[in-house]
């Protein structure tokens, strides 16, 4: 084998098992009681007072266009889309959706949680997981109105 190949195989398999450990297929070391244990998953970020005021003003001006200010479903944008946009004070949609679906939807777009397209991604939102989860409380808070 020449030291090109080799290398190539050795980066194939550095790469790999970082893959692994970014997919979370890496386990952690048994534990005392001698069970894999999986990586606990990072904690959920809080919304900070900050967060909350940008998640609003990120509302106001993107959500809200097909959301409506209220949050139910009738912005200005809603009449064109189909489907129509999310009626954030429905109960049954506010008991069968998750947190993290939310959240996920809200930085990556409708359709990598399997929704409406027409729902865009918010990537610059990606780094700011406060300000998500802002978001993400003011969608549940609207479950909570009549």
């Amino acid at each position: 084998m020449s030291a090109g190949t080799r290398r190539t195989l050795g980066l194939a398999a550095v790469l790999s098992a970082a893959g692994l450990m970014a997919c979370g297929g890496a386990k952690e070391k048994p534990a005392a009681g001698g069970a894999e244990t999986t990586a606990a998953a990072p904690p959920a970020a809080v919304a900070t007072a900050d967060a909350k005021q940008e998640a609003q003003q990120i509302f106001s001006t993107r959500c809200s266009v097909c959301h409506g200010e209220t949050g139910h479903g009738d912005g200005p944008g809603a009449s064109g889309l189909t489907p129509r946009p999310r009626n954030y004070h429905d109960k049954a949609w506010q008991d069968s959706v998750k947190d993290d679906e939310i959240e996920k939807a809200i930085v990556y777009g409708g359709a990598a949680v399997g929704r409406s397209p027409s729902m865009i991604a918010n990537p610059d939102l990606q780094n700011k997981p406060e300000v998500v989860a802002a978001l993400k409380d003011m969608i549940r808070q609207f479950g909570k109105e009549p």
